[in-house]
């Protein structure tokens, strides 16, 4: 592809601009200066030759319409794009795109992007990396994160793995091309990568639904993990997770309402049609909901963090919304929940081993009666018990992280 002979002028430029307004935003970002310093120097264009961006028309149909950006289609938004604090779509559904005659698309769901440059900085700047760490990122992605990693530490103290081999081989590509040489290798983050091990810092750039073992014993004690964690209700927390020198680890979650796409291996499995779900519960005895579903769906901060407790006492259950009608479905369990509307209140039908409704009210009378708390005034801690979520106002709850199954 040949590029504009101007594109380094503008390139750096937009790059110093970007900088200016992440340096102007640190304060609030917690960003350390140390990874400022960092971006200013990675050309972060050269790690997205091609990506996505939500059409402003609608098809009709509900699905997002995404168009194609590459600099041959049109070289002053794509640069423009790769400099702006967005993240960038870059694959949909783990199928590639040819950026050479790339097409539009309707609906999908990402896979893989360039992450908004303020939350890989503060991503890093959270993990609290210094000089002389070693470090495991979990998710190459585009590349983009492991070019500041190794802009901060030196290539030789920087290792990164991705379970895609076309997103690695690409990555692989524009970081030699900067002068970056890491260790890059094709693995399960679930597994992280033994042959560099240990590590004074890990840092994902994916979520898990509870935390990989295996990541706890390749850290240095005293070293830390830095996670985040989400669940098939979507919701989200960040964790940064000390661990001890025999393999227990501890650690606050953090604030914010952040969200990463999962790991593959977590991502949540198909449950056919909701309906087929509703059909066994028009015997179940209805009786009227204690808290209503916005506790959770609300476009807040607190059903955010609601939502994530919430999926620790159920998580095999995913919910989705039919026509006015939110449906709670477990294939796990087999368990089903609907919650309709009914002159101003909601009616709960549950059926199967699990009442899942009643599993999330008890986590919501818990949160209440504890004063709300939010996300950086709990505690994960993993040991010989388990994966437990801790505070100290809810301790008749007994909220756990679980690894899907076959997952050790």
């Amino acid at each position: 592809m040949t590029l504009p002979r101007d594109l380094d002028n503008n390139a750096a430029a937009l790059r110093a601009a970007m900088v200016k307004t992440l340096t102007d935003a640190g304060a609030g970002l917690h960003l350390h200066p140390a990874w400022l310093a960092a971006a200013a120097k990675v050309p972060r264009h050269l790690f997205v030759p091609g990506f996505y961006l939500p059409s402003d028309e609608s098809d009709g149909t509900g699905l997002t319409l995404w168009e194609p950006v590459t600099s041959r289609l049109d070289y002053g938004r794509w640069l423009a794009t790769a400099y702006s604090d967005a993240t960038l779509i870059t694959q949909f559904d783990g199928e590639e795109t040819d950026w050479e005659r790339p097409a539009s698309r309707r609906g999908g769901a990402p896979t893989s992007s360039s992450t908004l440059p303020s939350l890989v900085l503060r991503m890093w700047s959270d993990a609290d990396v210094g000089e002389g760490h070693t470090v495991l990122e979990v998710g190459t992605g585009t590349g983009y994160s492991t070019a500041l990693a190794c802009e901060r530490l030196g290539s030789s103290h920087v290792a990164s793995v991705e379970v895609d081999a076309v997103r690695l081989g690409g990555a692989a590509d524009a970081l030699y091309g900067c002068g970056y040489t890491p260790t890059l290798a094709r693995a399960d983050g679930m597994y992280g990568y033994w042959p560099e091990a240990w590590f004074d810092r890990i840092v994902a750039a994916c979520s898990f639904r509870s935390v990989p073992s295996a990541l706890l014993r390749q850290t240095r004690p005293g070293g830390k993990v830095l996670l985040p964690l989400s669940g098939w209700l979507y919701g989200n927390a960040r964790v940064l997770l000390t661990v001890a020198g025999d393999g227990t680890a501890e650690g606050p979650l953090l604030p914010g309402t952040i969200s990463f796409m999962p790991a593959r291996a977590h991502a949540a499995p198909a449950y056919g049609n909701p309906s087929d779900w509703a059909a066994g519960l028009h015997e179940e005895r209805s009786r009227a909901a204690r808290h209503a579903p916005e506790r959770l769906t609300a476009a807040t901060e607190e059903a955010f963090h609601l939502r994530f407790l919430a999926q620790s006492a159920v998580p095999d259950a995913q919910m989705v919304t039919v026509d006015g009608v939110l449906h709670l479905i477990d294939v796990v369990s087999g368990s089903a929940t609907t919650l309709t509307p009914e002159g101003g209140a909601w009616s709960v039908r549950e059926g199967g081993p699990l009442k899942l409704w009643s599993l999330i009210e008890q986590v919501i009378d818990g949160f209440e009666a504890a004063g709300r708390p939010g996300p950086e005034t709990y505690t994960l801690r993993v040991d010989g018990e388990g994966q437990r979520l801790l505070h100290a106002r809810m301790p008749q709850l007994r909220l756990r992280l679980r690894l899907p199954h076959g997952y050790r």
